[in-house]
């Protein structure tokens, strides 16, 4: 039997965003252990180096030194020892997000995979971690951390519930899928389909606890019934973790549990001054839409995963075309639950989704770059955006959700109305969620198939391994919904309703994102525009405009005051260089889409409609 390996982390600073990790292996490797911290954490696809943080390490054996050497950016070999070996190290938390670790004297936050080092050779060990308080500094409040406490999916061993002490896991897989909150939070329960939840907020908020659980639960009971109609869970607790920021959006999916943050006015208040529905207010709508997109993944990405990361390899990057389909398809349902649960109407949708092609029309690089190019490349490209990703980089969550949305579609009508996206998700799970098969390449396109029945592949040629736009327009036309498009009417315009004013001449723009606050600095230069074809570049700071001076938060109103067409005199700073541009002034594209639900008498259309958004699973 394979001996426990140890861990203890301990908040030693929080003043200093430190904490004290031990890590005790009871029989180390006769050759010398090796051990490392991972290079990326699943669910985010970017190589992110979380040995950088680790300050200094120390190996010790019977309570003498032992030799270690550091062998590359995050990997470490101690000298041979009988055992127990214990490695004492000290990590920096100062990165509030999702991804890794946070310590200060508020609270504190980690993913095991930015503090635990992977022992080698024993990476399938069972394993043990104490979680302790923080102590009191000197000099400062006597009670300061008495109140806090701790909130994780990680199974107890001897801790208390919510409690400080010892917490078990299976193996080193399972021990950093496991999020760890400590300090004062507010907390919510509720039960989905039989299984314990608790939702766990951090920060300053007021938010409606009540309203929250039984948006949540509404949400989670019905996924946990789509993938199985007998309503059987793939985890025994799960855990929301929230950090209610001043601002900030955010999620990160683990197998039992997510990590969330958010701006506190997206919550729900039981208080509003105003005397308005917070629940329905685009915020919040889009607060629900993050919590139901990371429960998603619960079961597609956590369980229904591509091959190539069964097992993950957390030292490199692991290469898969089919990110389109775990998180786009994720994308896709995150908002269908609301509207197929009731949280929000079929216009509040559609809405949704036509805010969402909008966003992808708006980059030319969906014109140049496939969903499935741009999964593989995400590594190097989507989660390392520059100044010309617009133009060169397609979307994979935003574009993949509407390539599961023409998909859902399709099948839909393949079948005439007998099968659907949701039977495909379905026997994913089946075959290979819940026996812990990853998906092959091309897996999803071929199950897709069988349940049309017929061939998808020239849909799949188009729609993910190709560039071109999606067929939408005549899709939905079959569900009772119209497309349409319009040129936006202001940068702040990001489609999802009907223009303003009818027949109005679309207004003049630069063709470019401006800041803006402060300086009229350019951040992005879209292909094809007027900025472009001057000259401009991103980066440049736009000073005047035919003599008079211009900052970022009215350099776009200036431009929209001339008539199309205009030869404009535009001066900016490029570094310290300043430089003068003639640029001719071009209409506002037609790329902002609308989507209306249409006043058909056809039984057809409407039973159809019926079927897609009104919940049948």
């Amino acid at each position: 039997m394979t001996a426990t390996i140890l861990y203890r982390i301990f908040p030693r600073h929080p003043g200093a965003h430190l904490y004290e990790v031990t890590l005790s292996i009871p029989t180390p490797d006769p050759a010398g252990q090796i051990v490392s911290l991972p290079a990326w954490i699943p669910g985010s696809y970017m190589i992110r180096e979380f040995a950088r943080n680790i300050v200094w390490l120390r190996a010790s054996c019977a309570g003498k030194a032992v030799a270690d050497e550091k062998t590359d950016k995050h990997t470490w070999r101690c000298a041979p020892c009988g055992g127990p070996l214990t490695l004492t190290y000290e990590v920096y938390a100062w990165d509030l997000s999702v991804r890794a670790a946070h310590l200060d004297d508020t609270h504190g936050f980690f993913n095991g995979s930015s503090v635990f080092l992977m022992v080698h050779g024993q990476e399938h060990a069972p394993v043990e971690v104490e979680i302790l308080p923080p102590l009191d500094e000197p000099n400062k409040q006597p009670d300061k951390y008495r109140a806090w406490r701790v909130a994780t999916a990680l199974p107890r061993a001897a801790a208390a519930p919510y409690g400080f002490g010892t917490y078990c896991a299976g193996s080193y897989d399972e021990l950093i899928d496991h999020p760890v909150e400590m300090g004062t939070f507010a907390l919510a329960t509720f039960d989905a389909c039989g299984v314990p939840h608790d939702i766990v907020i951090t920060g300053r908020h007021r938010a409606d606890m009540q309203r929250l659980a039984a948006d949540f639960k509404t949400i989670c009971e019905y996924q946990i019934r789509l993938f199985d109609p007998s309503g059987k869970a793939p985890m025994d607790r799960y855990v929301f973790l929230v950090m209610a920021l001043g601002e900030g959006y955010g999620g990160l999916e683990h197998r039992a549990s997510t990590a969330l943050v958010c701006a506190r006015d997206d919550l729900p208040s039981a208080q509003d001054p105003n005397g308005q529905d917070t629940a329905r207010s685009d915020k919040y709508r889009t607060f629900l839409g993050l919590a139901s997109h990371e429960y998603f993944h619960t079961w597609n990405v956590k369980r229904i995963k591509p091959a190539a990361f069964v097992p993950y390899d957390l030292s490199r990057e692991n290469y898969t075309r089919q990110l389109w389909a775990f998180e786009g398809i994720t994308s896709y349902y995150d908002d269908l639950t609301l509207v197929r649960t009731g949280l929000i109407t079929r216009e509040q949708y559609l809405s949704l989704i036509a805010e969402t092609i909008t966003k992808v029309l708006r980059g030319s690089g969906r014109l140049k770059q496939s969903i499935a190019d741009s999964s593989f490349d995400a590594w190097i490209k989507y989660y390392r955006q520059d100044e010309n990703a617009p133009n060169a980089v397609v979307n994979y969550y935003a574009k993949g959700s509407l390539a599961g949305l023409a998909l859902d579609l399709t099948v839909r009508l393949k079948t005439q109305g007998r099968r659907s996206l949701d039977e495909v998700m379905r026997v994913l799970w089946q075959r290979y969620g819940s026996q812990g098969i990853g998906v092959p390449e091309g897996g999803v396109e071929d199950i897709a198939s069988e349940i049309a029945g017929t061939s998808l592949k020239d849909f799949f040629a188009s729609a993910v391994h190709g560039t071109e736009d999606l067929p939408l327009k005549d899709l939905l036309a079959r569900f009772g919904v119209e497309y349409s498009l319009r040129a936006a009417e202001s940068a702040a315009d990001g489609g999802g309703k009907p223009a303003s004013k009818k027949n109005v001449q679309p207004r003049a723009v630069l063709g470019a994102k401006i800041s803006a606050n402060g300086e009229a600095r350019l951040i992005h230069v879209y292909d094809g525009g007027a900025a472009q074809a001057a000259g401009l570049s991103a980066g440049d700071v736009v000073l005047a405009v035919d003599g008079l001076k211009v900052g970022g938060g009215n350099l776009d109103a200036r431009i929209a005051s001339y008539p199309v067409g205009t030869l404009l005199k535009l001066h900016a700073f490029r570094r310290d260089e300043l430089m003068e541009f003639g640029v001719t002034l071009q209409a506002a594209p037609a790329d902002t889409c609308h989507l209306t639900l249409m006043d058909t008498h056809d039984d057809a259309i409407r039973q159809r409609q019926d079927s897609w958004l009104g919940g049948s699973t």
